[in-house]
């Protein structure tokens, strides 16, 4: 990778990690402390959990959207503004009310999707697979992290306390982002005069990606409903106290994600990313049923929750990579969007879910979710491998006039996009190898004055 590039997955990865910590430090906790609030039930406690996922399912396409038309690092400021202010009106909540309005509030910040495709724009096809798997396993380890450091941290702090981090660690992010390289992109087909409803068709008749969009959407509905239930069933089986239930997440997650990382190696340099997505999902399926009818033991209950952290481990590292693979260039925001709404619905029924599933029996709330995931595993087997694309950086030229060098890159055969960094003084240009000629290369090697590899 080059130094554009590592700027942009550290920066871009810290901004993750502060919003999914300071989101997730909620969520093994609530389920318990969630009834000092006022007014609280079971299912507003699950409500509070998920009402997050809402906002977000509800924002993330329309800002996605909007993403693709409009420079992208303000919405993201945006979005991290109104996070912060969410926190704030949760931190100060009397009643369950207030929380839910706070978290639904934070939830309108709907910027993930836009941040991804921000990532995309700043890292070269070779590297990006790289960068998205790194940017999947830094949202993993941020969620895992943030469910040993909650139940840590509550006795100390309290819910309120919990709230003010996740508003602190949102202006945290808003400093990073000023770290974030700041992309001019110049595409192939212009966006301008087409149509929302035109662009949102074009990504949703991609029948592999509405596959991936289930399938995020089934694994954070899973992982949110299992954090309503845990903290239940590790006090009742282990008889641990929610402050001591970080001591059992952290090393399920180093093990989890030890034994990820050489599964995610071998999907991107052997090109087998579907062979190991899909056995991914059986994997948390197995554990989901095995759930079903050891989790009345510690032993069960301790392997059927490490073998569900591996195989999420791996789904958060591949689906970003993979979408980015297969999203239409022009609509790189859109379907990140759209999968990131898929995501955060998934969390806003399984908080519901969970909540709903605290009074039953751990043999039909492990079995629910089993099937869940039984489901998506049937959905999703006929997708098909990622295409696997190429992209080059060229120098920009002293003294060029970007707007019109640009415009003449684009103009050359074979170059499907380019994405300039003037402060950088170089360029991406994503490549379709099929259609590029001798003569695209000459064109190309007398508009950047040097000698090509492509």
């Amino acid at each position: 990778m080059n130094s554009i590039e590592k700027r942009a997955i550290g920066s871009i990865g810290g901004i993750f990690a502060l919003r999914m910590i300071g989101l997730f430090m909620i969520v093994p906790v609530f389920s318990v402390y969630g009834s000092n609030y006022a007014h609280a039930t079971p299912f507003l406690i699950g409500l509070a959990v998920g009402i997050y996922g809402l906002g977000q399912a509800i924002f993330q396409i329309p800002m996605s959207m909007a993403a693709d038309k409009f420079p992208r690092k303000p919405m993201i400021f945006f979005g991290l503004l109104l996070f912060a202010i969410g926190g704030i009106v949760a931190a100060t909540a009397t009643d369950i009310y207030g929380v839910i309005i706070g978290r639904a509030l934070a939830g309108s910040g709907a910027v993930s999707g836009v941040m991804m495709a921000l990532l995309a724009d700043v890292t070269r096809e070779q590297q990006r697979t790289k960068a998205m798997a790194t940017m999947g396993l830094t949202i993993a380890t941020s969620i895992m992290l943030s469910f040993a450091l909650g139940p840590m941290m509550v006795a100390s702090v309290g819910m309120s306390g919990l709230f003010w981090l996740t508003a602190g660690f949102a202006v945290l992010a808003m400093l990073l982002l000023l770290l974030v390289p700041t992309p001019v992109r110049v595409l192939k087909h212009n966006l301008d005069n087409k149509s929302i409803g035109a662009q949102l068709k074009e990504v949703l008749a991609i029948a592999d990606l509405n596959r991936l969009h289930f399938g995020i959407f089934a694994l954070h509905l899973t992982m949110t409903a299992i954090f309503v239930i845990v903290p239940h069933q590790l006090g009742e089986v282990l008889g641990l106290e929610v402050r001591q239930q970080g001591l059992v997440y952290l090393p399920l997650l180093f093990v989890g994600f030890a034994i990820a990382i050489p599964f995610i190696i071998i999907a991107e340099k052997k090109q087998k990313m579907r062979q190991v997505f899909l056995s991914a999902i059986a994997v948390m399926v197995a554990a989901l049923l095995s759930l079903t009818v050891g989790s009345q033991y510690g032993i069960g209950l301790i392997l059927g929750l490490g073998l569900y952290f591996i195989g999420f481990n791996l789904l958060e590292a591949t689906i970003p990579s993979w979408i980015s693979k297969k999203a239409p260039v022009a609509n790189k925001a859109t379907a990140m969007g759209i999968n990131s709404s898929s995501q955060f619905l998934g969390a806003f029924f399984g908080g519901a879910l969970g909540g709903m599933l605290l009074n039953q029996g751990v043999m039909l709330s492990w079995g629910l979710l089993g099937g869940v995931m039984a489901l998506a595993l049937l959905l999703i087997l006929p997708i098909a491998q990622p295409p696997y694309l190429t992209s080059t950086t060229m120098a920009i030229p002293k003294q060029a006039d970007l707007s019109a060098w640009s415009q003449q890159v684009m103009d050359v055969e074979g170059v499907d996009e380019v994405v300039v960094m003037p402060k950088d003084g170089v360029a991406y240009l994503k490549l379709d190898k099929q259609k590029l000629t001798d003569n695209s290369r000459q064109l190309l090697s007398q508009l950047t004055q040097t000698k090509l590899d492509i």
